[in-house]
């Protein structure tokens, strides 16, 4: 297997995640890529002296800097001759059996995309996605889509097939785009939670790659993402549920408490940027998936509402609690945000009604959810009569019914029994 590996302005911590990679239990099996974009503090003479005393085939690329993680990795790729490729950014490392593990579960369970347990260092990691070990998981039903970085294990094949590069003309969110078209277009997707696969390093000096961009590129790459899922996958549930992670973990970043403090000309801008995407994306199918309290903010900015924004954004950042107002012969809870039931305001009841699991106060204080859907038996005559009808179409009872005058259904239905041929057919 190919494992990529771009460093610019890498050091020391290049250091680790080269030793990291040293210590694969699979070591013999693997060659590295490494690509220096234009570094200057000394990442790209480390490398080449790892390649010359490793016993890991390794190829050094060193060109004028890029801009960005995109051209490195697709270096990577075009050199790349291993079944499997595995992106491992230069500040980051592996655990000893990594690649070990995400190889054999790839071989075993035949897909293409395999994610690997991600702990942080110095820094947060995603969580929710590692419940439990699965071969096969469904991307539309999991929360794997709640991690697009590319630090995975990818079939080269289905990176081949479908001609995939990560896009150079973005600064942000590139990788997102790669690794959100696999899922959806390769053949399934693994996961391995028992067991930390990758490191994810948080540097002191700051300058990890993710924190850079500034808010145009965070639309642009959100907007990306958005159209990419629209294109692949049809309107309708399946698409409404990839559509609440860039609306959640990208739009509505966007629109924090902290939004009111930011400069008037940065928050006209905002609401701009996101108007195009709340026209083409937003509805009810994406909204009913999402918590209260930040629906309203995104119905807020779907109806160029400022001062409707406002108020709610002011509500949360005190901490406020909403009081839970219960409606209807199910008792269907609605949260009374600002505005609520005021009919000129535009948000309708809808956009306060609890449709998934929510909470009140500070999380986990008092858990709100949404009516369970009870599917009611049939009564005995409800039963009765779908028999009837049934039975109706089966053998013409409408024509025996007429014959017998409209006399009970158990008549007309004996009257076509017996008036049915009872020998064999012409």
């Amino acid at each position: 297997m190919s494992v990529i590996v771009g460093a610019y302005e890498a050091m020391p911590y290049l250091v680790r995640c080269l030793e990291s990679v040293e210590s694969q239990t699979m070591a013999h099996r693997i060659e590295v890529i490494a690509v220096d974009d234009g570094s200057t503090d000394g990442t790209g003479a480390y490398l080449e002296k790892f390649a010359a005393s490793t016993a890991i085939p390794t190829k050094v690329v060193r060109q004028a800097n890029s801009g960005g993680p995109s051209g490195p990795r697709n270096v990577g790729i075009a050199l790349a001759r291993g079944r499997y490729v595995f992106f491992l950014d230069a500040d980051d490392y592996l655990g000893p059996e990594a690649l070990e593990r995400m190889v054999a579960m790839a071989d075993r369970a035949g897909t293409d995309v395999v994610l690997g347990k991600v702990e942080g260092v110095n820094r947060g990691a995603p969580s929710s996605m590692w419940g439990r070990t699965a071969e096969r998981v469904d991307v539309y039903n999991s929360k794997v889509i709640y991690t697009l970085s590319a630090q995975k294990l990818f079939r080269r094949e289905l990176i081949e097939r479908l001609g995939l590069r990560f896009d150079e003309g973005m600064r942000t969110g590139e990788d997102a785009l790669f690794t959100m078209a696999a899922y959806l277009r390769g053949g399934g997707v693994s996961v391995i939670s028992d067991y930390t696969c990758y490191y994810l390093v948080g540097r002191d000096d700051g300058k990890h790659v993710t924190k850079s961009g500034d808010h145009t590129m965070r639309f642009e790459a959100v907007g990306a993402l958005m159209k990419l899922i629209a294109d692949i996958v049809p309107p309708g549930a399946k698409r409404d549920r990839l559509m609440v992670r860039p609306f959640t973990v990208g739009l509505l970043q966007q629109f924090p408490p902290g939004f009111m403090k930011q400069p008037e000309e940065v928050q006209r801008q905002k609401m701009e940027l996101a108007a195009p995407l709340m026209r083409r994306y937003w509805g009810p199918g994406v909204a009913r998936l999402i918590k209260v309290s930040e629906r309203l903010r995104l119905e807020c900015v779907a109806l160029g509402r400022f001062d409707l924004l406002r108020d709610v954004l002011v509500f949360v950042r005190d901490g406020t609690r909403p009081e839970v107002v219960h409606r209807g012969r199910d008792r269907t809870p609605y949260l009374a945000f600002p505005h609520f039931g005021e009919k000129g305001s535009g948000l309708k009841d809808a956009s306060f009604e609890v449709t998934v699991p929510d909470w009140i106060g500070r999380p986990g204080l008092e858990s709100i959810h949404p009516p369970k859907v009870v599917r009611q038996r049939r009564s005995p005559a409800r039963r009765v009569a779908r028999r009837v009808r049934a039975r109706i179409r089966r053998t013409g009872l409408t024509r025996a019914w007429a014959r017998a005058g409209g006399r009970t259904a158990k008549a007309a239905a004996a009257s076509a029994t017996a008036s049915r041929p009872t020998g064999p057919m012409a």
